[in-house]
């Protein structure tokens, strides 16, 4: 396979080029029967490669819009069950729709780069490997510039595989409370490379995803609300049991504490005993993110079954005293040895009678 001569060498507007033969009408005549004899013999190979090639894209395109359009309904179907449960008493169990939303956003959109990349890369290959180019030298050299590129931009990487590994696992969602380490408060938004948290002031943490080495996620499984309860050591213990009983009772039946509370209220015992007073631990497991506001409520209920015992708590009011009788002997002053006027006290104070002379 070669390319038709040149009809005619040199050029009439160049002075210094040599001077050329006239081109004749056979010469014109034999050059273009090499030329279509060339077209002829290789225009088979390229229509070929032309249909290979206009194969792989279209099999890539159609894949990959197939492969992001399942991703998208699968997204879906998990957004509406989360709407489904939300509201209901199932609910309270699961996370919110919000954190549900936000997290399959995140793995929908990593999903579908991969599987772009994955697609459009290897048709880009495919491609290349039709046209007869040699992919060595291009593989060698993508390889070099990635890892230049890992090694600048580590900690970028870094966050992102953390990030997604994170949303993969769900270790944390929004709406949770958790402890990073770094920074605490509640999860507002999450991200592939940085959690954003608020904290108990109303600041805002802005935390990288690879910073994190422990997460203490307080808003997932249960949680555990604890009252301690003190009161004087001569109480009865029987009495006091009774009483907090009672007020757990009443507080399991009402709205909204009976959903919240998981698990009957437990005294488990004397936490402290001590020479004022002595402290009785009260437990119950409770809604995760509820055990805070249960601890109130149970505080309240507990002090109000108490004073209706006539129980009372270190630190309260004190009790009224019985009115003592009167001592008479309290309004006399105590003898004094100047009211006996024979007394040495008596007489050094008297006064000298007139003419009377002091011995030498």
């Amino acid at each position: 396979m070669h390319w038709p001569a040149v009809l005619a060498a040199g050029s009439p507007s160049d002075p210094t080029a040599p001077p050329t033969t006239p081109v004749t009408l056979d010469d014109a005549q034999k050059s273009a029967t090499e030329a279509a004899g060339w077209v002829e013999e290789n225009w088979s190979t390229w229509l070929a490669i032309g249909l290979r090639i206009l194969l792989i894209v279209i099999i890539a395109s159609v894949l990959r819009v197939l492969v992001r359009r399942a991703l998208t309904k699968l997204i879906d179907r998990m957004n509406r069950s989360a709407q489904a449960v939300e509201g209901t008493a199932l609910g309270g169990l699961l996370v919110n729709a919000e954190r549900r939303r936000q997290r399959s956003e995140a793995i929908g959109s990593v999903l579908r780069s991969v599987a772009s990349f994955l697609i459009m890369g290897t048709a880009a290959l495919m491609v290349l490997g039709v046209l007869n180019i040699d992919l060595a030298p291009l593989l060698a050299s993508a390889g070099v510039a990635g890892v230049a590129i890992g090694f600048g931009a580590r900690n970028l990487v870094t966050d992102f595989l953390s990030g997604v590994f994170m949303i993969l696992e769900d270790q944390y969602g929004v709406g949770d409370s958790i402890d990073a380490g770094v920074a605490s408060g509640e999860v507002v938004e999450v991200g592939l490379r940085v959690t954003k948290l608020r904290g108990d002031n109303g600041e805002i943490w802005y935390v990288r995803n690879g910073e994190i080495k422990r997460i203490g996620n307080l808003s997932q499984g249960w949680a555990t609300a604890a009252v301690d309860v003190q009161v004087r050591p001569t109480e009865d213990l029987d009495r006091v049991r009774a009483a907090i009983t009672e007020a757990a009772e009443s507080m399991a039946k009402d709205e909204p504490w009976n959903e919240r509370l998981w698990g009957p209220v437990e005294v488990l015992g004397l936490n402290e005993v001590l020479l004022d007073s002595m402290v009785i631990r009260v437990s119950a497991k409770t809604m995760p993110g509820k055990a805070l506001g249960v601890e109130r409520e149970l505080r309240w209920r507990i002090k109000r079954s108490l004073d209706a015992a006539g129980i009372r708590i270190v630190g309260g009011a004190p009790l009224p005293e019985e009115d003592a009788p009167a001592d008479p002997t309290a309004a006399v002053a105590a003898p004094s040895a100047l009211n006996n006027p024979t007394s040495p006290q008596s007489l050094a104070t008297a006064p000298i009678p007139p003419g009377q002379t002091l011995a030498k």
